[in-house]
Parts: structure tokens; C-alpha cells; sequence
């Protein structure tokens, strides 16, 4: 859904973008409601201006530059293409210094072969071992999403290897890393088999391992995670729980406790999030403030039944025992000792939300802008080294990488200069000296590297 936007010229936007700001106490608890008007309390600048790029890539404030390092189409170091709709990542340390980054690719079904791994006509399929490609397809045409890997040397800023991980899928759009040194990658898609050209059933996450050496992954999905319209998950490293995000406008907030955090293919139960004292509480404020920001809310966890859904009805179930409903929750990271979340509509202006859920404990309406000059459908986040949020904008008008402090306060770090294309997969390199970014539609990933705090 395209947000509210009540300045259809640039000219006016870029104006507002100068005159209006926000804040919100999040940490403390003093928070302020952002309304749609312009704030008389300018953005934060904790970098600095932005500075018009020479190139029209991707404005960024003076001290920081970006390199592209990967294009849609280009060949990997395996013989297969670079996939099209690169959307979340995850960064991992590997070897000799290097990061391995995890890259999904949000293709969908019916795509045409071009924005696949294996080229016009899908030439390249016979190289692939058909066991490890997941849906074949009913008519000879395979689904072509999933994930590619690339290698990157942070200390000479440059590309190293990159290669398909992980085949067969749909619609890969976010998930999450774990502490064993996986991704986990989920489809945001719900189709069954026989619909749409698909042999087998969609809407799983699957684990791909986090390697230096060009390895594509067993396709196997996590099926006790549940089944339905996926967007991305974080773990919380003290437990091995791993919290679930749903991109629907009436999604839920999911759990999944495994039985064996060493193998979570094994098993274990799901749950979705319930506010205590509030059952099927509403949190999207679209037509009242349900909720205000800064509050804490007490909660606990429903067991789910028939997790699989062959109806596409685990979000309905939940919200009629009690489960809090939430508007397309998008973008999960951990960070800071809690679970960050994105819902890309919520609020009145449908701009969207970020919360803050600290496990086993309360969830917290961290920021609701209501202004498209603040946020505008806030996507794919990630947590800096230094605390604060790196958010990737998916509205429709300009899109930018908005930060976030610990204290609420908004900044914008990067615009995307080139098209309207959402911005996706933010992640910083383990040693913090790199931030990579997705420029969906147009086929690129980005290396930005400045000076950081």
C-alpha cells in the first residue's frame, strides 16, 4: 500500500525535508508523537548534510563514498548470473579477514528468465544439481528466487567471489542471521503447489550456511516455522528463540522456540505475540491511537496450531485467540539487547512504525513518525555498530537510508539517487567498516565506507 504523501512536488518536499524533524525519547521512556504536520525540531544531522552525487548513484554526507560492487546479470565465479531484486542480507565474518555476505533475491513466480541465476532461456539449469533446487516448476520453469553469496575484502575494498547459495525459491525477501553463522531466508509468497506454475508448496524460510567456498544449499524448509507471507526474523542470541515477521496489513509477531537449538530443522513450537490484559489488541493506529509511543506493554506468547496453514489462515487464527494484529511487519533485527521491528504502514498516516520488543518482557511503540518527510514505509533495518538504526526506506516518492538513535532522534544518512527503487538489505561488515545496501530495481549493490563514529 503507497503511503499518504502530501507533497507531490520535489520541490516542496526537499523543502520540508530542510524545515520539519522529529524525536522521540525512546530509551528513557520520553517520547513525543510525531503528527503529519512539519515539526519545528529539525532532523538530526549526525553526519551531516547529504552531498548531490557527481554520478547520481546515492548521495551521501561528505566524508563517506560508496563503490558498486555487484549488478544484476553480471557472471559469478560459479557460471551462473547475478539474480535480479537483490532485497535483505546479512554480513559474517570469514575467513583471512574477509565478510561473506548472504544476499536474498525477491524474484517472484512467473518472473522471466533474465532476472534468474542461470540465464536467458534458463540455459544454465543442467549445471545445477536438481536436488538441490527446490521447485522445479510444473511446466519446466523453475522458481527463481533464492540467494547468492558474495566474498568481500574490507581492507582493499574490494570484490572477492560471489556465487549461488541457495536455488528454487520464491520471493525471497528478508530474514536474518543467526549466531551459528547462518541466514535465514524467507518467502514472502503463499503459493501452493499447482497454482502459478509451481510444483511444490511456498511460504517457508530455509537456513543457508554462511561460506567463503561456493556451495549451494540443501533446500530444506523449516516447516515447524510456520507457513505464510514471510518477511524476516532475528534471533536473540541468548536463547536461540527466533522472532518472525509477517508482511500482511493484518500480520502477526511470531516465536519459534526450537526443540534443539543446534538443529532448528528438528523441530519446535511456534507462537505468536499477545499483549497481556489486551486480547487481539490492534496496533496499527490506523483509525485511533491504540497505541502511543514510548509505551511498554506487557505480553506473552500464544501456541499456534497447524503451522503449515494450507489456508493462509495462521494470522487469522491467532488474532482470534487473542494475538495482537500489526500493520505488514516488515524489516527484524537484534541489537541492543532487544528485537527491533518494522511495520511498513502502520500509524494514522500509514508511514509506518518501528517497535522495540525486549524479549520475555515488553513491547514498546519505539516511533511512529506519521510524516513521509521523517519516514516512508520503513522496510529492511538493521543496528549499527554504534547502537543506532539504519533503516531502508520502500515508499514511493524519493527513498533514503534513515538512521535512528537510541534516543529516537531521526537523520537522514543516504538517498538513493539514481530511481525510486526501494533501498534494501543494509548490514554492516563485522569489523564496521562497510555498510552494504541494495538498489532493488535497479540491479545493484553498494560498499559504503566513511568516517563512522
Amino acid at each position: 500500500m503507497k503511503s499518504l504523501n502530501k507533497f507531490d512536488a520535489v520541490a516542496s518536499r526537499r523543502q520540508f525535508l530542510r524545515t520539519s524533524g522529529a524525536f522521540a525519547l525512546g530509551f528513557s521512556g520520553l517520547h513525543a508523537f510525531i503528527g503529519c504536520n512539519p515539526s519545528s525540531t529539525p532532523l538530526k544531522e549526525r553526519f551531516g548534510p547529504l552531498v548531490s552525487d557527481p554520478a547520481g548513484i546515492m548521495d551521501l554526507p561528505s566524508g563517506f563514498s560508496y563503490k558498486i560492487i555487484s549488478r544484476a546479470g553480471d557472471p559469478m565465479n560459479d557460471g551462473f548470473y547475478v539474480p535480479g531484486a537483490a532485497d535483505g542480507m546479512a554480513a559474517f565474518e570469514g575467513p583471512s579477514g574477509y565478510t561473506v555476505v548472504v544476499r536474498n533475491h525477491e524474484v517472484n513466480s512467473g518472473a522471466a528468465p533474465a532476472m534468474g541465476a542461470f540465464g536467458p532461456d534458463n540455459a544454465l539449469l543442467s549445471k545445477l544439481d536438481p536436488d538441490l533446487l527446490y521447485d522445479a516448476g510444473t511446466d519446466g520453469n523453475p522458481a527463481l528466487g533464492g540467494t547468492t553469496t558474495f566474498v568481500y575484502d574490507t581492507a582493499r575494498q574490494e570484490l572477492v567471489s560471489q556465487y549461488l547459495s541457495l536455488a528454487g525459491t520464491l520471493r525471497n525477501c528478508a530474514g536474518g542471521p543467526t549466531p551459528w553463522n547462518t541466514w535465514i531466508t524467507c518467502e514472502e509468497i503463499t503459493t501452493r503447489a499447482g497454482e502459478d506454475g509451481a510444483a511444490r508448496d511456498h511460504g517457508y524460510a530455509f537456513q543457508v550456511p554462511a561460506s567463503a567456498t561456493p556451495t549451494v544449499a540443501i533446500p530444506e524448509p523449516l516447516r515447524a516455522m510456520g507457513r505464510f507471507n514471510r518477511e524476516a526474523v532475528a534471533v536473540d542470541p541468548a536463547t536461540n528463540i527466533i522472532y518472525q515477521t509477517e508482511d500482511t496489513h493484518d500480520s502477526l509477531i511470531y516465536r519459534f522456540i526450537p526443540d534443539d537449538p543446534s538443529d532448528i530443522a528438528a523441530g519446535g513450537r511456534l507462537q505468536a505475540l499477545r499483549v497481556r490484559g489486551q486480547a487481539s489488541l490492534d496496533t496499527r493506529n490506523w483509525d485511533a491511537q491504540t497505541v502511543s509511543v514510548g509505551t511498554e506493554l506487557e505480553i506473552d506468547w500464544l501456541d499456534m496450531e497447524d503451522v503449515e496453514a494450507p489456508l493462509d489462515d495462521l494470522r487469522l487464527r491467532g488474532f482470534d485467540r487473542g494475538a495482537a494484529r500489526f500493520a505488514r511487519g516488515e524489516g527484524m533485527w537484534y541489537g541492543n539487547g532487544a528485537v527491533y521491528f518494522a511495520c511498513t504502514n502502520g500509524g494514522k498516516a500509514e508511514c509506518g512504525q518501528i517497535w522495540r520488543l525486549i524479549p520475555d518482557r515488553t513491547l514498546e511503540l519505539f516511533i511512529e513518525p506519521n510524516d513521509p518527510g521523517l519516514i516512508e514505509n520503513a522496510d529492511n533495518l538493521t543496528v549499527t555498530p554504534w547502537g543506532d538504526l539504519i533503516v531502508c526506506e520502500d515508499g514511493s516518492n524519493e527513498q533514503f537510508l534513515v538512521g535512528v538513535t537510541p534516543e529516537g532522534e531521526l537523520y537522514k544518512f543516504a538517498r538513493n539517487a539514481v530511481s525510486n527503487s526501494e533501498l534494501a538489505g543494509a548490514t554492516f561488515s563485522p569489523d564496521g567498516t562497510t555498510l552494504f545496501v541494495n538498489i532493488q530495481h535497479d540491479g545493484l549493490t553498494l560498499a559504503i565506507t566513511g568516517e563512522w563514529v
